[in-house]
């Protein structure tokens, strides 16, 4: 029986270190389970006055106020027992990887130069070469001039 127990307290108190842990870190939380102590009192004390209890819970402002902050401290303390400190992690997530992957397709653009002509020609189709000729006095093209012209 008694190893039993022993193994029960054993397992409440490994259950329970995260927990003890945290109040002795967090000054906050210590804060908010102070004030809701403190609250508590003042409302219990307020309600064995020498009025009616009804007449308390029902008519009484500093009673609802004690009774109000009380219950906004456990909130909040249990608030903030309940979420873990969260650890930052590491790495950017899809953000980061795809900010990463523009950045590298921006800097294989910018150095290769077939690669940049591989992106126009998709984009906007192959470029078409052509023979420029200059236009003559009158205005037309000169094809013979583009000719060879033999020597005389």
């Amino acid at each position: 029986m008694a190893a039993k127990s022993s193994k029960a307290a054993k397992d409440a108190a490994a259950a329970a270190a995260p927990y003890v842990r945290r109040v002795m870190s967090d000054e906050e939380l210590r804060d908010n389970v102070r004030v809701a102590i403190d609250s508590a009192r003042e409302a219990f004390a307020r309600l064995q006055s020498g009025k009616g209890p009804a007449k308390v819970v029902l008519d009484d402002k500093k009673f609802k106020k004690s009774v109000q902050e009380a219950a906004t401290a456990l909130k909040d303390a249990s608030d903030s027992l309940r979420d873990a400190p969260k650890q930052r992690k590491r790495g950017g997530g899809l953000f980061g990887k795809l900010l990463l992957v523009l950045i590298a397709a921006g800097i294989a653009l910018a150095v290769n130069e077939d690669l940049r002509n591989k992106v126009l020609d998709a984009l906007f189709g192959k470029e078409e070469e052509f023979d420029y000729s200059a236009p003559t006095e009158n205005g037309t093209v000169d094809t013979a001039a583009t000719a060879s012209t033999p020597a005389a």
